[in-house]
């Protein structure tokens, strides 16, 4: 087998767990199966690229904010020209029609009125449709109802805009969500069957997805374990839940594992697992799907075990404000936690790393 290729995010992954987790190199090491010669050298190679780049970057990242926002206000400056003479209504109308292409304060700024009375006046707006319609419209309707009227909006400014007025759609009751029979899945049949315990590694995996709640947005994260030892063997996080995500989280497995034989992957029938790039993934690397039934979360126990792990033990303990900072705690979660360290009662008492290798020594006699 030749020398594993990792990722320069692995790389940086790796390296912070060093700087900024204070972990110890050989620690490190241990965990991830990386030489302590190796996170020597990416520790060097990073902390030149930040020393040679820092205040490059900064000045570059400054002139280019700079030239946007001259940019923007010349454009602004060009097609507002007929409505400086105007009333502020006539120029908050301006902002509405042209906001998809400029920002909102900058366009208040080009135009001398306040960002705070133009939100006022949209509510306003949105108000008096809500009085017309006997206030019973939601935001849906309610956006419909501006665009009838001419006015340029998009739902989720609708939205926002009634949460802040307190405006709410007068419901008489809810109804009960309806309940699945559990019947098999149309496109992919349920080979797994809740059979969670195998007798050797990558023989059956599992997979699905969940989200992270962070101030800049919701972040994906796709698993896929090995129900061997219940170990992470591939994962990947991404700002929006598409098939990518769980393709990513997939060709890490398969990228980390190489397995000599077909591997059963299970999974949801969630619309990133019947895609055609999904399909064409496991025909391609000798893997066989199986998907749960509809509406039965126990097909995929496993995987919800993990998400039901995750959350309380270290997600719902912070608070994000990036994805990238959500990324980095999961990387940790996982790679130097969970698969090295925390103790499966499924496992014995052992880690899925310590597990497989105890298995490995007892199958060789030692």
């Amino acid at each position: 087998m030749g020398k594993p290729n990792f990722s320069d995010e692995f790389k940086r992954d790796a390296v912070a767990q060093i700087t900024e987790r204070g972990y110890p190199v050989a620690e490190v090491s241990q965990r991830l199966g990386v030489s302590a010669h190796s996170l020597y050298a990416w520790k060097r190679r990073l902390a030149r690229q930040v020393s040679g780049d820092a205040s490059k970057d900064a000045e570059i990242r400054q002139l280019k904010r700079e030239l946007a926002r001259v940019t923007e206000e010349r454009d602004i400056l060009k097609k507002a020209n007929r409505v400086f003479r105007q009333g502020c209504k006539v120029r908050y109308a301006f902002i509405v029609e042209h906001r998809d292409r400029f920002g909102v304060r900058a366009m208040c700024r080009c135009l001398a009125v306040q960002p705070s009375g133009f939100y006022a006046w949209q509510t306003e707006l949105i108000r008096r449709a809500w009085n017309d319609s006997g206030k019973v419209y939601g935001y849906r309707k309610l956006h419909d109802d501006l665009l009838d009227h001419g006015e340029t909006c998009c739902p989720n400014r609708v939205a926002r805009l009634t949460r802040l007025a307190g405006i709410k759609a007068q419901i008489d009751y809810k109804r009960r969500p309806g309940s699945y029979g559990g019947k098999p899945s149309l496109a992919v049949d349920n080979t797994l069957d809740r059979q969670f315990d195998v007798a050797a590694p990558d023989r059956a995996w599992v997979t699905d997805i969940t989200y992270i709640r962070t101030l800049e947005g919701f972040a994906y994260l796709a698993v896929v374990i090995d129900l061997y030892s219940r170990r992470v063997v591939g994962w990947s996080m991404q700002s929006r839940q598409t098939t990518d995500v769980v393709l990513q989280a997939l060709h890490m497995a398969v990228w980390r594992r190489k397995p000599k034989q077909r591997v059963l992957i299970h999974s949801d029938q969630g619309s990133q697992f019947t895609s055609m790039d999904w399909a064409a993934f496991i025909r391609a690397h000798n893997l066989e799907h199986s998907m749960s039934r509809r509406g039965s979360c126990h097909d995929n126990a496993v995987a919800e075990s993990f998400f039901s792990s995750l959350k309380p033990e270290r997600i719902r303990r912070r608070t994000y404000k990036t994805r990238e900072e959500a990324r980095q705690d999961v990387f940790d979660y996982i790679e130097m936690f969970y698969n090295p360290v925390r103790k499966h009662v499924r496992n014995g008492m052992l880690s899925p790393v310590e597990f497989e290798r105890q298995q490995i020594l007892k199958a060789e006699g030692v």
